[in-house]
């Protein structure tokens, strides 16, 4: 016979569809309210905790100009009078410039000027120990200077006992002394120091509201500097300005505004430097030649004025004056060719002397070739770029290697140039002497005396011009020295706006609040998603499994829970069964009245349901009849307190009794009669198929207006399948949160194979405070425990957060 309850239309006023899900799934996320306001409690709490006792970082800034003529940052203009002499510095390169600035050497001497390495350490705290920057009540000084301790490390604990003494504690080496201050202190790692007190250690009533106990931190130099050159950051402002912005980020403002600055005049003092390195060498290279120039030049003087007094010279032949004037310009040119061949000799003589790619080039000498002064200039560039990078690197670097051999290569290109140069001059000059000894042909009646003193003039006149040129030079050098300054320009020195940085309060409370949703959603999600008990009746429907109502929990220990003048949710959920019972007993032609109550395993509460279903029909005044089918494990004596009483087993055994033999009519206070099971048979499903089934059916139906079974479950035996035949009704007992969904499928296919007729399912022990039944939402909101009539037990603080 096909079910009348096919689906949930049968008794619900509404359909429930896909669009109620988000709701639905919103609903069970704030049943978990608890575990949200615990989570949301403990996440704001350490975000508390985290903010009150981490380090707070603050920033430091500062913004320099690297002078570029490119970009607007060239020379001055009171400066520019000294460009064309080559002395005042070339285009910078702001990565160049920003290598340098976070490079080892500059940060190591940045270090080794504030003395990083050594931190002063408040230890009167018991979790945040802040740096004390310059205020430390003392200073160490020690006596073979700082730089015996730059591969040191060690700790030492510093308390100021009174004005004049300290104790000092070394936890590592087990050391405790008490020293006066000037005392000369012989630490086995750190070596001889002392310590000397500051002006803030006063009278005791003073210092002891300053700090007392300090610890003092020295590290390893390498250590310190690698940390500095991570920490310092350097950036250009933007693509278009040679500006670049360094930042610091330091848990002592003061500290980070110190080392900024410190680095900055550190990059300051490299590169004025640098740049006098050119003038410095091209100096020294004037004075030997004017040394040199000198002494050639004062035995030129001494000859001519031995020559005139010799001769006794006193002024050229009247009669040479007009071949001389004819000559008067060839031995300008033929002076001024000597000038150029020795200095190219000069520049000659030193690039094989120096032929180092380190050396530089004496520049700006004044050669006539402009384009072997420009590669000169050129050459020294390279030279000091080349030597600026090996700072902070070896010979191996490939850009180092690259620039080596762009020096050899100009080297040779210089010499080949001046060679060149050298030999045009000497071919100009051998056509100028040419025509110079025509002219002498025909002055050759001027005395040979005035033609000697002459050469001697000529060559005195060559020195001299040299002397003097080279005199100009050492002044335009030593000027330039003067006048030398950095190729950067502070604009902004550096500052910090004293705001915490790091951590950021509104950010930590944020991610903190998020993670108090996230971490119980993700629980939550976790639980439900490992969840496969049964809940509700959504569970039920999903199956297309027919349903007539849910029973909630109860936490009374009487088995039988319904009773006159009851209206608690239990007895209102039991009243609402009896109706929808009514309903699908009537809507059945022939109906005998007769309830079977079954589930799919034990402990699903199916002897409660059947014990106060029979309980709250019975009130109606109806003769009701409770029939234990449970032959394996009955439950219906122990619910009822009832003696051990013949039963079912008795009856189908024994042809000598009776039905009235076997009923216990209305037991104690008990309102309707009982037929229990009886003793416990050995072979139960073949003592149900006795023929005195159907004779015990067909007396109970005429005698009782309705009959209750309560029988085994379907899931492990087959005993209420091979009587369901005589059920009006089968209530299918499904108890949630105790039932495997999984093992849905035996009803769902004892349903569809309509193996068990009239088949309908109910909730036991539900949750749902909406209402009772088909969700028309009763609300009665009783809250009472589970309808198996024991006692629900109480559940500990933990289960109440992380349970619904």
């Amino acid at each position: 016979m096909k079910n009348n309850l096919n689906d949930e239309q049968a008794f619900s006023p509404t359909n429930e569809n896909e669009s109620n899900n988000l709701k639905d799934l919103i609903t069970k996320y704030l049943s978990y309210w608890k575990l949200f306001i615990l989570i949301l409690f403990i996440t704001n709490t350490f975000a508390f905790i985290y903010l009150r006792y981490s380090t707070k970082l603050y920033d430091a800034q500062a913004v320099i100009l690297i002078k570029d003529d490119k970009k607007g940052g060239g020379i001055p203009s009171e400066l520019s009078a000294f460009e064309d002499f080559g002395l005042l510095g070339s285009t910078s390169s702001i990565d160049n410039e920003i290598q340098i600035l976070k490079s080892r050497s500059l940060i190591s001497r940045t270090v080794k000027d504030l003395k990083l390495n050594i931190a002063y350490i408040n230890n009167e705290g018991l979790i945040n120990k802040n740096e004390i920057w310059l205020k430390s009540p003392f200073s160490i000084t020690f006596l073979k200077g700082d730089s015996s301790i730059y591969d040191k490390k060690a700790i030492i604990e510093i308390e100021l006992i009174e004005n004049s003494k300290f104790r000092l504690e070394d936890k590592n080496l087990n050391l405790s002394k008490i020293y006066t201050f000037g005392e000369t202190v012989n630490h086995p790692i750190l070596g001889k120091f002392i310590l000397t007190p500051s002006s803030m250690i006063k009278d005791n009533s003073e210092t002891e509201k300053n700090v007392r106990k300090l610890v003092v931190q020295v590290t390893q130099l390498d250590q310190v500097i690698a940390k500095y050159q991570l920490a310092i950051k350097a950036d250009p402002v933007n693509k278009e300005s040679s500006a670049i912005a360094l930042k610091l980020v330091d848990a002592n403002y003061d500290k980070a505004v110190d080392i900024l600055n410190n680095l900055i005049q550190q990059h300051k003092k490299d590169a004025i430097d640098d740049k006098n390195t050119v003038a410095k060498n091209t100096s020294i290279f004037i004075n030997e030649r004017i040394s040199f120039i000198t002494n050639e030049l004062l035995g030129v003087e001494k000859g001519a004025e031995s020559y005139k007094k010799i001769n006794e010279l006193v002024d050229v032949s009247s009669e040479a004056t007009l071949f001389l004037e004819n000559s008067s310009e060839n031995e300008k040119s033929i002076i001024k060719n000597e000038t150029q061949i020795r200095l190219s000799e000069f520049v000659i003589n030193y690039l094989q002397n120096n032929n180092s790619t380190a050396d530089l080039i004496p520049s700006n000498l004044g050669l006539s070739n402009p384009s072997i002064e420009k590669t000169v200039d050129l050459y020294n560039e390279l030279v000091l770029e080349r030597n600026r990078l090996l700072k902070n690197s070896t010979t191996r670097n490939p850009i180092i290697q690259n620039l080596e051999g762009q020096i050899l290569g100009m080297q040779q290109a210089i010499k080949v140039s001046l060679n060149n140069m050298k030999e045009s001059l000497k071919i100009e000059n051998r056509a100028l002497e040419k025509q110079e000894t025509l002219l002498k042909r025909k002055i050759n009646q001027v005395p040979q005396i005035e033609r000697e003193y002459r050469e001697i003039e000529r060559q005195q006149q060559i020195k001299e011009s040299l002397y003097l040129y080279l005199l100009q030079k050492r002044e335009e050098t030593e000027l330039s020295l003067a006048v030398t300054e950095s190729n950067s320009k502070i604009i902004d020195a550096a500052y910090s706006s004293k705001q915490i940085i790091s951590p950021k309060k509104q950010i930590i409370y944020v991610v903190a609040f998020f993670l108090g949703l996230i971490i119980p959603i993700g629980i939550i999600y976790i639980r439900i998603l490992l969840d496969t008990k049964l809940h509700n009746k959504k569970d039920i429907l999903a199956l297309g499994l027919p349903y007539i109502g849910d029973i909630p929990t109860s936490d009374t220990k009487d088995k039988i829970v319904v009773g006159h003048g009851e209206n608690n949710s239990v007895s209102e959920s039991f009243r609402l069964l009896r109706t929808n019972v009514d309903f699908m007993l009537k809507s059945k032609p022939e109906s005998k009245n007769t309830i079977f109550i079954t589930s799919t395993i034990a402990k699903e509460g199916k002897s409660f349901i059947s014990l106060n279903l029979a309980a709250i029909i019975s009130l109606s005044g109806k003769r009701v009849l409770l029939i234990g089918m449970d032959l394996r494990a009955p439950k219906l004596l122990e619910y009822t307190g009832l003696s051990k009483s013949r039963g079912v087993t008795n009856f189908l055994t024994d042809t000598d009794l009776t039905l009235d033999d076997v009923i216990i009519e209305k037991p104690d206070d008990i309102s309707f009669d009982l037929l229990v099971s009886g003793d416990v048979p050995p072979n139960p499903a073949e003592l149900l198929m006795n023929p005195r089934i159907k004779k015990m059916f067909e007396e109970v139906q005429q005698k009782y207006d309705y009959v209750i079974v309560d029988t085994a479950p379907v899931g492990p035996v087959a005993d209420t399948l091979l009587i369901s035949s005589y059920a009006d009704v089968i209530l299918y007992v499904s108890r949630a949160n105790f039932l495997d969904k999984r093992l849905l499928n035996i009803p769902e296919t004892l349903y569809k194979e309509n193996k068990l007729p009239n088949m309908a399912f109910l909730v036991n022990a539900s949750t749902n405070k909406r209402g009772y039944g088909y969700g028309y939402g009763y609300g009665y909101g009783y809250g009472y425990g589970y309808g198996y009539g024991i006692e629900k037990a109480k559940k500990p603080w933990y289960k109440k957060i992380f349970g619904k």
